[in-house]
C-alpha cells in the first residue's frame, strides 16, 4: 500500500471516530434533556407552557350601594373612551383631522387646534384628552352619528354616583377607576365593597387560536357585597333641594342636617354644605361630614334635655316664677339672650317658651344640682360617641369644672357635642323613654353566597326617662312652637304638631378666649319631632353664619329646610299628623285607587283624567287586564296610571318618566330594568313599539331637567348654524 492511501485511512478513521464521539455526545445530552427536562437552568418544560399557554383576568364587580327604596346611589358602569387611529397603513385610520377636529372637539371639551395637533402627530394612534374619557352610553353614540373615520372607543368600567350631590358626604367617593376609595362608606367599607379579580389560563396554538381538547383553568372572580342603606330616596331628595336653596339664598357658612326614625334611630337623610357631587371628586372643597364630626356648642336645643332631667327628678314646677334676666353664679352673671333684659317675673314654663337662659341655669344648679345633672348628661350619651356606623366620628367635649360650667351648660354653652349625639339623645324623648343608637346601614348582600353577611336590628342604648316623662316633655316642647311667646313660631306647620326647641349658639373665636360678636354670627338651629304625641321623625337642622336680611330672625333659612322636610317626611311615609281639612288630605295622603279589570280601556282612561292622573295605555287592546298602582293604593294628583290591555304589548315613548314611573312600568311587564343617571328618562335602550315580552332587559338613562335643557339650547342653536350655512349668498 502506497504511502498516500495509509494517510488517507488514517485521516478516514480519525474523523469516523471525531463524529461517532459528537454522536454520542449529543445523542447521550438529548437523552439527558428528554429526561430532565432542563436545559442549564432552565425548566424546558415551563418554558413550553407559558409560550403556548395564556391567561386573562376576569374582573370582578364592586358593590352597589343602594337607598333603603332600592335605587342605586353608587354603582359600577359602562362607560367609553374614544381614541384615535393615525397610521395611514392602517384600514380605518383618520382620514382629515382638520375636519375630524372640527366635528369631534365640543364633545370632548377641547379646543379644534389643540385637537388637531393630536389628530397630526406622527403615530400609530393616540388619546385623545380627559373629555374623551369615561363617556357615557348616549355620550358615544351621539359622537358615532358624526361617522368619522379614525375615531374608536374602547370599553371600560368606573364608579358612578347616579345621584350626583345626594347624600354625599355618607356615601364618600372612589377614584373613576375604583382604585382608591375615599371618604364615606366607600372607604370605610372598602373591604367589603371591592371584588376579586379571577382569571382564565388555556393553551393556544402560534395563531393564538385557543387548542381543542385545552386544559382551562379558571379562577372565578368574587364581586364585592351589595350595602343597602337605610337612607330613604325621596326624603334626602327634599332635603338636598331645600339644602340647595337656602345656601343659594343666604350663603352660609355651612350647614347640616339630620332626618331619623324616632322609632328605630334609622338615618332617613343626612346632608351638608358645601357638598360635592363624587362624580366630580377633583373638586371637593369639603370633605367633613359635619352630622358626625363637627364638635359645637348646641345652644338652646341642649334644654331639651335638662328639661328632661328636672321633669324626670319632679324638681320641675311650670307654674313656679323665677325673676328673669340676670343669674349669680359664683360670682359670675349668667344672662338671657335679649342683652341680659328678662321679661321680669316669669314662670318656668314662660321661661321655656321664651328660651330664657336664667330659667335653665336655674334648674341646673338650684333645682337638679350639678352632679345630677351630669348624671343626666351621661343618660343621655353625651359622653360617648353614639357608635353611629360612619367613619370619623368626634367625641364630645364636656365642661364640668364648676357650678359655672353646669349653669351654661344647661343652656347650651361651654360644652360642644356633635349632631348625631343631639339625634341620638332626643330619639328617648321622641320615643317614650327608649333610647335608640342611631345607624344608616340596613343590610349587606354577599351576591356570591347569595347571603345576608349583616342585616341591622334596632338597638335601644338607654332609657334615660321614664315613658310618663317623655310625654310631658313633649307637651312642653309643643307650646315652643304653638305657645304665645314660644320662640318656634316658623316651624308651626298647618296640620302638624310639632315639639321641638329653637337654637342660637355662639361660635368661640379662633385665635383666643370668647365668642365673636355682631350680626349673624351664630349657628342658628331647630330640633324637632312630629307628630308631637307619637313623634316618629325627628329633624335637627343647623344653619352657620346665613347671611340675614335687617328684619330676618335665625329662625328664616332654618325653617325653610325643616319645614318642607317634615313635611314631605310625614307625607310620604303615610304617616298620620292630626287634625287636617279634607282638601289637604285628598292631596297630602293620596287618591286611592279603585278597581278598573275588565272595563274598556276609553271608560278607565275618562275616569282617571277625571280624578287629575296621568293614563299610560300599553298595548292595543281594547279592555283592561291590569293596572298599576293597584287597587286601594294611593297615588297624588298628577301621577301615571299604567293601564294593561288585552292587546298585543309593546313598548311606549318613555321619554320624560320619572325613575319611579320607570320602575312602576318594569314592575308591571316583568322587565328587568337598569337605569343610568338621575332625573328624568332621555334615552331607552328598547324603542317605541317594540313587542315586549316577560323578562326583557331595560336599560333607560336619566338626565336632569337643567341638563336636559342646556342639550336642547344647544342642540336648537347647531341647527340654526347650520341652517344659516345652508342659506345662498347673496
Amino acid at each position: 500500500m502506497t504511502r498516500p492511501k495509509k494517510t488517507i485511512l488514517k485521516r478516514a478513521l480519525l474523523l469516523m471516530t471525531v463524529v461517532t464521539l459528537f454522536f454520542l455526545v449529543f445523542t447521550g445530552r438529548v437523552i439527558y434533556i428528554q429526561v430532565g427536562k432542563e436545559v442549564g437552568n432552565q425548566d424546558l418544560h415551563a418554558m413550553a407552557e407559558s409560550r403556548w399557554t395564556t391567561s386573562q383576568t376576569i374582573p370582578g364587580e364592586r358593590g352597589t350601594i343602594f337607598g333603603r327604596d332600592g335605587d342605586e346611589l353608587a354603582e359600577e358602569v359602562q362607560s367609553y373612551t374614544a381614541f384615535a387611529i393615525l397610521d395611514e397603513n392602517y384600514e380605518g385610520h383618520v382620514e382629515n383631522p382638520e375636519e375630524t377636529a372640527k366635528k369631534l372637539a365640543s364633545y370632548i371639551n377641547m379646543e379644534v387646534g389643540d385637537l388637531k395637533e393630536l389628530l397630526t402627530r406622527d403615530q400609530f394612534q393616540v388619546e385623545l384628552g380627559s373629555g374623551s374619557k369615561y363617556l357615557t352610553l348616549s355620550q358615544k353614540e351621539e359622537i358615532e352619528k358624526l361617522e368619522l373615520p379614525g375615531i374608536y372607543f374602547r370599553g371600560e368600567k368606573k364608579r358612578y354616583y347616579p345621584k350626583q350631590v345626594f347624600a354625599s358626604h355618607v356615601l364618600g367617593y372612589t377614584s373613576r377607576d375604583m382604585s382608591e376609595a375615599q371618604m364615606g362608606l366607600e372607604a370605610s367599607l372598602n373591604d367589603r365593597l371591592s371584588a376579586k379579580d379571577g382569571s382564565l389560563s388555556y393553551q393556544r396554538n402560534v395563531k393564538g387560536i385557543p387548542l381543542l381538547h385545552k386544559n382551562e383553568i379558571l379562577t372565578e372572580p368574587k364581586d364585592g357585597e351589595d350595602v343597602y342603606l337605610t337612607l330613604d330616596t325621596q326624603v334626602q331628595t327634599v332635603l338636598e333641594q331645600a339644602m340647595t336653596e337656602v345656601e343659594e339664598e343666604y350663603s352660609p357658612n355651612k350647614m347640616t342636617a339630620i332626618v331619623a326614625s324616632a322609632e328605630t334611630g334609622e338615618i332617613l337623610a343626612l346632608s351638608n354644605r358645601p357638598s360635592f357631587n363624587p362624580n366630580e371628586y377633583q373638586s371637593i372643597t369639603n370633605y367633613t361630614n359635619y352630622a358626625v364630626s363637627d364638635r359645637f356648642e348646641p345652644g338652646s336645643t341642649m334644654k331639651i334635655f335638662t328639661l328632661a332631667g328636672a321633669m324626670q327628678d319632679k324638681v320641675y314646677n311650670g307654674n313656679e316664677t323665677f325673676q328673669s334676666g340676670t343669674y349669680e353664679v359664683n360670682g359670675t352673671t349668667v344672662g338671657d339672650h335679649n342683652q341680659n333684659r328678662g321679661w321680669g317675673e316669669i314662670s318656668y314654663d314662660e321661661g321655656l317658651q321664651r328660651s330664657s337662659n336664667v330659667a335653665f341655669a336655674k334648674l341646673a344648679v338650684d333645682k337638679l344640682k350639678p352632679s345630677r345633672f351630669y348624671e343626666y348628661l351621661d343618660a343621655f350619651g353625651f359622653r360617648e360617641k353614639t357608635g353611629v356606623d360612619l367613619p370619623g366620628e368626634s367625641s364630645s367635649l364636656i365642661a364640668e369644672s364648676s357650678a359655672l360650667d353646669a349653669a351654661t351648660t344647661a343652656f347650651g354653652q361651654g360644652t360642644a357635642v356633635t349632631p348625631i349625639q343631639l339625634v341620638q339623645a332626643t330619639t328617648a324623648v321622641a320615643n317614650d323613654g327608649e333610647m335608640m343608637k342611631p345607624y344608616v346601614i340596613q343590610k349587606i348582600y354577599n351576591s356570591n353566597s347569595k347571603e345576608y353577611t349583616y342585616e341591622a336590628e334596632p338597638e335601644v342604648v338607654g332609657n334615660p326617662i321614664s315613658k310618663e316623662t317623655a310625654e310631658k316633655v313633649r307637651e312642653k316642647l309643643k307650646t315652643v312652637v304653638s305657645g304665645e311667646h314660644g320662640t318656634g313660631h316658623a316651624y308651626d306647620i298647618e296640620g302638624i304638631e310639632v315639639a321641638g326647641k329653637t337654637g342660637t349658639a355662639q361660635i368661640s373665636k379662633p385665635d383666643g378666649p370668647g365668642y365673636i360678636s355682631g350680626h349673624n354670627q351664630n349657628i342658628f338651629s331647630f330640633l324637632g319631632m312630629a307628630p308631637a304625641d307619637d313623634p316618629k321623625i325627628i329633624v335637627y337642622v343647623a344653619v352657620d353664619r346665613p347671611n340675614l336680611e335687617g328684619h330676618e330672625s335665625g329662625s328664616a333659612p332654618v325653617s325653610k329646610i325643616f319645614n318642607p322636610v317634615m313635611k314631605q317626611s310625614l307625607s310620604y311615609l303615610n304617616l298620620s299628623y292630626g287634625e287636617v281639612d279634607e282638601q289637604e288630605v285628598y292631596e297630602e295622603d293620596g287618591i286611592e285607587m279603585k278597581s278598573y279589570s275588565d272595563i274598556p280601556i276609553q271608560e278607565a282612561v275618562k275616569d282617571i283624567q277625571d280624578l287629575g292622573l296621568r293614563p299610560v295605555i300599553i298595548g292595543n287592546g281594547d279592555t283592561v287586564k291590569g293596572q298599576f298602582p293597584e287597587e286601594k293604593e294611593k297615588v297624588i294628583i298628577g301621577e301615571k296610571v299604567f293601564l294593561l290591555s288585552n292587546g298585543q304589548l309593546a313598548m311606549p315613548d318613555m321619554n320624560g318618566w320619572s325613575l319611579r314611573d320607570a320602575k312602576r312600568f318594569s314592575e308591571m311587564l316583568g322587565l328587568k330594568l337598569h337605569h343610568i343617571g338621575s332625573g328624568y328618562v332621555s334615552d331607552q335602550s328598547i324603542e317605541k313599539g317594540v313587542a315586549l315580552n316577560e323578562g326583557d332587559f331595560l336599560t333607560i338613562e336619566l338626565k336632569d331637567p337643567e341638563q336636559i335643557r342646556e342639550e336642547n339650547e344647544a342642540s336648537k342653536k347647531e341647527e340654526e348654524k347650520e341652517e344659516e350655512e345652508e342659506e345662498p349668498q347673496e
